[in-house]
Parts: C-alpha cells; structure tokens; sequence
C-alpha cells in the first residue's frame, strides 16, 4: 500500500472535526493552529498533531511523526523533518540519521539523559524518483515550518527543556529567523530566544545548533564531522553537569 492509500479517509474526517467540509483546499491555510488541543499534556498533544492538516504535506505522508521522550526531558533536540524510514515507523530519528544521531550522544556522554526528539515539520516532504518508488527528501519551504511551528513551540513550552540543541539550518531558521546559518553559532551556549513572527517565546533555558547529522553522512569527512557533531553535543553535556565524553579506549 502507498503512503497516499494508507492516508486516504483522514483528510475528510479532519476538515468534519474542524467544521469544514472536506475538499481540495484542505491544507491550503499553511497553519497547524486550530488543530492545536486546548489543554492536556505531550500525549494530547500528540493525538491532535496526527489530525493536522494545516499544510499539503499531509497528503502524501504516511502518518505524522511527532516528538519522542519524556515529558520532563532536560535535553531536546530538534531536527529539520522525518525522513523515509520515520515516516513508515511513525517515529523520530530512527533512519541513518538518527542512528548516528544516537551514537553521537552516547559518545558525548548524553546517552541516559532521556532526551526529547522531534522536528520543526511533522510530515516528511519528498519526491519520487524518475525510476522506481524510491522516495527522495526534499527540503520543507519557508512556509511549510512556519506552518508547522505551533507543534514545536507547545512541545517547547511542555518540555521546558534546560537544553535546546537545535540540529542543522532548518531548525535553526524555524526559531532564530531566515538569517540563520549554523557555521556562525554552532558549539556556542545561547540564551533561549523568543521565536520570529510574534508566537509567544519558549521557555527559559540555553540553546546550542549544531549540524544535522544528515550532514555528517554526507561529508567526505565524515569522521572528522562526527567528531565536530559530538564535540557540539558535548558542550551541552556540560550544561547539564554531565561528565561529557567518554574517554576512548
């Protein structure tokens, strides 16, 4: 079955909850606002994400994928959007990515924090290959993140994280602005900023970027950008008054 045919009847039964009737338009306001629950904690919350269809992006996704950890995590990391494998498990960084992601952590000691995961949008973006059903990611537009940043800033609010790192460029242009760009800030404790466009700001704590571990699988040095990546991740192992790296064998 094919993401489009696995998705089929919830856009019609979204616009019915929501009081629009279903149609073409659905998706077409580019805000996740009114599906956002009026109260309740992350569960609710993410009940209510895997109804949103406040952007296109739902109609080819196989599912929303939304944040994953705990409640009261004192580390979150915030990444661009799901990938293939996320969007068939319906879970955050659980590709190759994500996997270095995880190795990366444990290298810098953050391994048993419990950190919280997620991503600025919640649906994976693609494009079919000329040749076959291999899906391949395309990057999430300007207005595609604004619309899904009301997920983000209640996970950031119920979170109430100590740490933010913020992984790669979308993610940092999704809460520092367009200019952005992670080689001016990355490895560097920053006070949490109030989001652009007026949103209410996020909670109190520190924010560190650093790149996507995507990148680092692309570097044609990639051992010498894991190493980048975990020297990053380190910097917030030593907020957080964790020992930091483990020493090597």
């Amino acid at each position: 079955m094919d993401a489009g045919a696995r998705t089929g009847s919830a856009p019609a039964a979204a616009g019915r909850e929501h009081g629009r009737e279903p149609g073409p338009e659905l998706g077409q306001e580019y805000d996740a606002t009114p599906y956002l629950p009026a109260r309740g904690g992350l569960k609710n919350l993410e009940r209510a994400a895997s109804g949103c269809r406040g952007c296109p992006l739902f109609r080819d996704a196989t599912q929303t994928v939304f944040g994953s950890g705990p409640a009261g995590a004192r580390l979150m990391l915030v990444g661009e959007q799901p990938g293939d494998q996320e969007d068939l498990r319906g879970e955050p960084f659980v590709g190759p990515a994500g996997r270095l992601l995880h190795k990366a952590l444990d290298e810098a000691g953050l391994a048993d924090e419990g950190a919280y995961l997620t991503n600025v949008v919640k649906h994976f973006k693609f494009a079919l290959a000329p040749r076959g059903k291999r899906r391949i990611h395309k990057a999430p537009s300007l207005r595609e993140m604004t619309a899904c940043r009301p997920w983000l800033l209640e996970e950031l609010r119920l979170v109430d994280p100590e740490v933010l790192v913020v992984l790669g460029g979308t993610a940092g242009k999704a809460l520092l602005g367009s200019s952005f760009r992670v080689g001016e800030r990355r490895g560097v404790l920053l006070p949490m900023p109030a989001p652009p466009g007026g949103e209410p700001g996020p909670p109190a704590g520190q924010l560190l970027a650093t790149v996507h571990p995507s990148a680092v699988l692309r570097s044609e040095d990639r051992e010498g950008a894991f190493a980048g990546l975990v020297a990053d991740l380190s910097v917030a192992a030593a907020a957080l008054g964790l020992p930091g790296p483990k020493p090597s064998e």
